[in-house]
């Protein structure tokens, strides 16, 4: 982290600001740390509500003292494109990664993910994957295989017949397609049980609810993602007097 790691009295700060109410860069200033540092430190030690300064400070010891035979390795930094800050770089990953894992996506998945939206080709391949992550490839295969049942990567061969895992702009547009068919589906279900349960018990009432709040946000999520989409992908119109 820049400046070192943080100590105990800072993570009680951090605690103590959570309490009240204040935004992760407001925390940040009164440390002196960038907002990145306190954003990663608070979602990886159980996100705003649940962090503890004390449950999160025993953590950190526990996962340095886990890293340490691994430190031999030495791997070296990748140069980076444009000019790039490879430890700033390094630590956005960390921090996507850890708002990934909060949306309820799981370490390893949450870890693939942020690797390839921080790409600039945004796609690679197995094996570019498992060396940047340091993760064995069967721990790849088995992240990927879950992103693409959610709509969130998909696969294409290149000029070398290599398979490569890729996120592009349409990425999101499909896995919000996805949530809405899913949502839909619950909403069939819900409704099935009224009918079993009997119209106006106060479980097929309840479930009636849920079908009626789920109908809404499900053709709520399909209408705006598909306005999203409509709109990003619409190219700025030029006149005959544009110039270039």
């Amino acid at each position: 982290m820049p400046g070192g790691r943080l100590t105990q009295q800072e993570r009680q700060q951090i605690a103590l600001g959570l309490a009240d109410g204040l935004a992760y860069a407001e925390i940040a200033r009164g440390l002196d740390r960038p907002t990145s540092t306190v954003t990663r430190e608070v979602m990886r030690n159980g996100g705003p509500t649940a962090y503890r300064a004390e449950l999160a400070h025993r953590a950190t010891e526990h996962r340095a003292h886990r890293r340490k035979p691994a430190a031999s390795r030495d791997p070296k930094t990748s140069p980076q494109p444009y000019g790039r800050d490879a430890e700033a770089v390094r630590e956005y990953e960390e921090v996507f990664t850890t708002v990934i894992m909060a949306s309820g996506a799981p370490k390893m998945m949450s870890r693939v993910l942020a690797c390839l939206y921080t790409t600039d080709a945004g796609s690679l391949t197995a094996s570019e994957l498992a060396q940047h992550l340091q993760v064995s490839p069967a721990s790849i295969s088995k992240a990927i295989a879950f992103l693409e049942s959610q709509g969130l990567v998909r696969r294409e061969r290149d000029e070398r017949r290599r398979e490569r895992y890729v996120v592009d702009d349409d990425v999101w547009y499909q896995s919000m397609m996805a949530s809405a068919r899913s949502t839909a589906q619950l909403v069939e279900t819900s409704r099935q049980g009224v009918s079993i349960l009997g119209p106006g018990t106060p479980a097929a009432t309840r479930l009636e609810n849920i079908a009626r709040f789920l109908d809404f946000i499900s053709e709520s999520i399909a209408r705006a993602a598909e306005q999203a989409r409509e709109i990003l992908h619409t190219k700025p119109e030029t006149t005959p007097d544009s110039t270039t």
